[in-house]
């Protein structure tokens, strides 16, 4: 039935619908989910339709101005995902409406790729009256352009305009002259900017699989032959496995029975090796697979976007935002390494991808895989207390060894040495042991920069971030100080600001200064470094990737984009130069965090057929994180981490938002903070926990002084409705800003 009017949601923070009514002409092509330009005030704006009427009681009702777009951008089983979201991650919907589309979808600024192909004239229209007098004519008159024509007359086929023009030294008004002349066509054709248009993919074939996978794997099938009786499944499976020959294989599973996937991986970096491995187990259909990641360009990921909504793709793989894929017939959704923080979103809405995920996969009545071999705590408890369906891989695959992990005590190292080296020196002999075997190392730090700070020897003083309560980060390529949180960048001063001595000296350290130090005392090591300063440009992963994989590079230096879900047979050391970083922070999730970053960082080793050894240097060598992690126990730390987590009802057992209020005059946001505190006391029952106003441990940041509130219960629903009605209640000053976060991964 053509609807007469609809109800739209604006893409501006209005958190209200309207009414417009719908022009004839738009009638038969407009429904639930369409994208639509309307009059807004004295302006255009654009706006998602969430339902369609036949009456409306709205007053003064203007029409549709433009339909953008044929088909819906949005399904109304996503719309269904976007209203839970909205409710849960206490948001407005238009922001969550914001993430499901892509800015470049969003705006419809960016179009199709098109490009011009010349198209010699066929024999027949080249015997043609006329055709002849007229090439006879140009090489006597236009020699050049003759030229030009015989270089067109020899293709086998129609070529693109820029590439001939490219070989044969013509410009294109020679070109123009020939289509004016009659003598050749130029016809138009969409291109589709594929970001793996340059590779070439092995085909690959099901390897076999052991008993433990075999029986994950009829699980999964199980799962996928009933989704609307089966639970969600955690594979928990040690690193090495074989969890990702368990997703393609249960991929293929779906696509017989005419389902498509969605694959989410936590980082950037692992996504070029799972594109490579899914593209060459799917070569006969590598096209159909879409990939979806915040390094593609605008055209890349408006084409990607296309062809998965056309349904031209039906196995999506990408990065968080990927669990919003508008693929059709949606029956599988697989989260690898589920446990990671970067699936938290730190900005509005404020959703976690694996939770979605679940809740995506219970809407679309399809399977949903979460897999790690360090489960978040939450979701092995909600295996452990049937929510959730347990899948466990205890061996790897081939029967290889997990790593023997060594721990080194720096206090030891320390009392050698004044102070302690970067590189202990039973890591320095392992490197050249692996060296000389010709075998390859991993170092791994979680910190980026040459040093952490630079100190005044003689006042004490450090050089701080003016925005935030942190100190600047010297980085030595670009010979400048800089703060990792707002982006501050300033030169390193000669002297000491505060006293005027020439006593400035650079402390701690930072893999800059890791890459260079083992450059130093390996030098006919070739050392790369992989982090957020090394891998700007758009290709350097998958060349860093890539070169590492054929074994260019001997050690590879990292952050935590090396840590995970990565694959190199002939790794066999891994060096963990400092264990404690996130071992202290104030953050319950703190212990969870290093256990599981331990756990996985070992994981590179021993992948092949040689035994991997991981050498953890730390000051704190009997934290029950580190000795766990040095036994490959999982349970034992679950075991005992829980009972903690109990004790101070932290999730699992109560569900956590944490309200931040911010403002860049001190004094304002405190106050506000503290009103927010005596109103959410009226309004929350004695069935909630409210803490107090505190400062945040990380104070002042981007130049903004925060303060925080953590408020815990069962009924997260309700919880998430009284905070926002609490707030909505509330006149902020202007310059101060309430942020809720539902579930937060970060408390700093």
């Amino acid at each position: 039935m053509k609807p007469n009017y609809v109800r739209v949601i604006i893409d501006r923070a209005i958190q209200r619908e309207f009414d417009y009514s719908v022009p004839e002409t738009l009638a038969d092509r407009i429904d639930i989910g369409s994208r639509v330009r309307v009059p807004f005030r004295d302006k255009s704006a654009l706006a998602t339709v969430l339902a369609t009427l036949e009456q409306s009681d709205a007053k003064g009702i203007r029409p549709i101005e433009a339909l953008v777009g044929e088909a819906p951008a949005i399904s109304e089983s996503l719309l269904e995902l976007a209203k839970w979201m909205s409710a849960y991650y206490c948001c407005p919907l238009e922001t969550v409406i914001r993430s499901l589309l892509p800015q470049v979808i969003r705006r419809a600024e960016v179009g199709w790729k098109k490009r011009l192909l010349v198209q010699p004239l066929t024999k027949i229209e080249n015997s043609e009256a006329g055709v002849a007098d007229k090439i006879d004519n140009l090489r006597k008159r236009a020699p050049r352009q003759a030229e030009l024509f015989d270089a067109i007359v020899r293709l086998e086929k129609p070529m693109p305009a820029a590439e001939l023009l490219r070989k044969t030294s013509f410009d294109n008004q020679t070109l123009r002259a020939l289509v004016k002349r009659g003598l050749i066509k130029l016809r138009e054709e969409t291109v589709e900017r594929d970001p793996h248009a340059d590779e070439q993919f092995v085909a690959t074939t099901n390897l076999e699989l052991n008993a433990e996978q075999a029986l994950a794997l009829n699980k999964i099938t199980d799962a996928l032959a009933a989704p609307e009786r089966a639970k969600p499944i955690l594979l928990h499976g040690v690193t090495g496995s074989g969890k990702t020959e368990i997703y393609l294989q249960a991929i293929r599973v779906a696509l017989e029975r005419g389902r498509s996937a969605i694959v989410l991986v936590p980082e950037i970096s692992l996504t070029p090796q799972t594109v490579e491995r899914f593209k060459s187990r799917f070569a006969e259909m590598h096209e159909a697979v879409a990939v979806l990641h915040s390094h593609l360009s605008q055209g890349e990921r408006h084409d990607e976007w296309h062809k998965i909504h056309s349904g031209r793709a039906r196995i999506v793989i990408g990065a968080r935002s990927a669990v919003f894929a508008p693929l059709k017939d949606v029956g599988l959704i697989i989260v690898d390494e589920e446990h990671e923080t970067t699936y938290k979103q730190e900005e509005a809405p404020r959703y976690h991808a694996r939770d979605v995920a679940v809740v995506r996969a219970k809407i679309e009545k399809c399977a949903v895989v979460l897999g790690s071999a360090t489960p978040s705590l939450e979701s092995y408890h909600n295996a452990t207390t049937g929510k959730y369906e347990l899948l466990t891989l205890s061996q790897r695959v081939d029967d290889q060894r997990m790593p023997l992990m060594r721990i080194v005590d720096l206090r030891q190292e320390r009392r050698k040495e004044k102070i302690a080296p970067i590189l202990s020196e039973k890591l320095s002999q392992a490197i050249a042991d692996r060296l000389e075997k010709r075998e390859q190392t991993i170092l791994f730090l979680n910190r980026r920069g040459f040093s952490t700070s630079l100190l005044c020897s003689n006042c004490g003083e450090a050089r701080n971030c003016p925005n935030c309560s942190v100190a600047l980060t010297f980085h030595r390529h670009m010979a400048r100080l800089s703060c990792h949180l707002c982006g501050h960048t300033a030169a390193v001063p000669k002297k000491c600001p505060e006293c005027g001595k020439d006593s400035l000296i650079y402390a701690g350290f930072g893999t800059e200064k890791v890459e260079s130090t083992v450059s130093h005392l390996f030098p006919k090591a070739n050392v790369r470094r992989m982090d957020a300063d090394s891998m700007t440009r758009k290709e350097a992963y998958r060349e860093t990737l890539r070169n590492f994989r054929t074994g260019k590079i001997d050690i590879l230096v990292g952050t935590q984009m090396i840590a995970k879900g990565l694959h190199f047979p002939n790794v066999t050391l891994v060096g963990i130069i400092n264990a404690d970083l996130a071992l202290h922070l104030p953050d319950f999730r703190a212990g969870e965090r290093t256990f599981q970053l331990l756990t996985q960082v070992a994981g590179r080793a021993g992948r092949g057929e040689t035994a991997g050894e991981v050498f953890v240097q730390t000051y704190t060598p009997f934290s029950p994180s580190i000795q766990f992690a040095r036994h490959h126990d999982f349970p034992g730390y679950f075991q005992q981490e829980l009972e903690f987590r109990e004790r101070c009802d932290f999730p699992p057992f109560k569900h956590a938002i944490l309200i931040t209020v911010r403002s860049a005059h001190e004094g304002r946001a405190k106050l506000s903070a503290e009103t927010l505190v005596r109103r959410l006391k009226e309004s929350l029952g004695s069935e909630f926990i409210l803490g107090e106003t505190t400062p945040a441990p990380l104070e002042k940041l981007q130049g903004q002084f925060r303060f925080h509130i953590l408020l815990r219960g069962e009924a997260i629903m309700r919880l998430s409705r009284l905070a926002r009605e609490t707030l909505d209640k509330l006149p902020l000053p202007e310059d101060v800003i309430a942020t809720v976060d539902v579930d937060p991964y970060q408390l700093l």
